[in-house]
């Protein structure tokens, strides 16, 4: 009863992607599947940037089945002046490892702090502001970030309490008051600066 590895399926990325996986995982073939360790498979699953979340199952006698969940790309941002799409893992994915270049997603200008633009980006999400509206997102040493919308809108937000702010922008901007201004200081607490910069 022969139960040395046969063949390793991967699914859930792009053909070339699939295939740069399984390369990386070659080396495996020929050995007992008994003895192959699970962890050597997750270490070069969770190395790859491309990979949310993925399941193993070994499939006896000489099989295994890898089904991959691919980040979701959130925006882009810059690095040494090359251009990176910002995964909803937290991880900077190269340009080159996407087929079609997606132009529709904001830009992060941030040397770091992705994991903190992810938990901005969920409670974007759960509030009434939309997501797509946004053109850029600017982050500040302080922990703050700033958001800039399609239609011009300056959004500086504090460093806490962001929810709430949020709420508070949908209800100013339809106020008449708020029609000709294209910032909204929201950094003081209770307070809103509207203004034109």
């Amino acid at each position: 009863f022969i139960t040395n590895l046969k063949n390793i399926e991967i699914a859930g990325l792009s053909d070339e992607n699939n295939y740069k996986i399984y390369e990386s995982l070659k080396f495996l073939l020929t050995k007992n599947i008994f003895f192959v360790n699970k962890e050597d498979v997750e270490n070069i699953l969770n190395s790859n940037y491309l990979v949310e979340s993925f399941f193993i199952k070994k499939i006896y006698p000489n099989l295994i089945r890898v089904k991959i969940k691919q980040t979701n790309l959130l925006a882009i941002t810059s690095q040494n002046n090359k251009k990176f799409y910002i995964g909803s893992n937290g991880k900077l994915i190269s340009m080159k490892q996407i087929k079609d270049f997606d132009n529709t997603l904001p830009f992060v200008y941030s040397k770091s702090n992705y994991i903190d633009f992810i938990k901005l980006k969920k409670i974007i999400d759960e509030s009434e502001f939309q997501f797509e509206q946004i053109e850029s997102f600017y982050y500040f040493p302080s922990n703050r970030w700033d958001i800039k919308t399609k239609d011009g809108l300056l959004i500086k937000l504090p460093e806490k309490n962001i929810a709430e702010s949020l709420q508070f922008v949908q209800l100013v901007k339809s106020q008449e008051e708020f029609k000709n201004k294209n910032v909204m200081d929201l950094r003081i607490s209770n307070n809103i600066i509207l203004s034109n910069e």
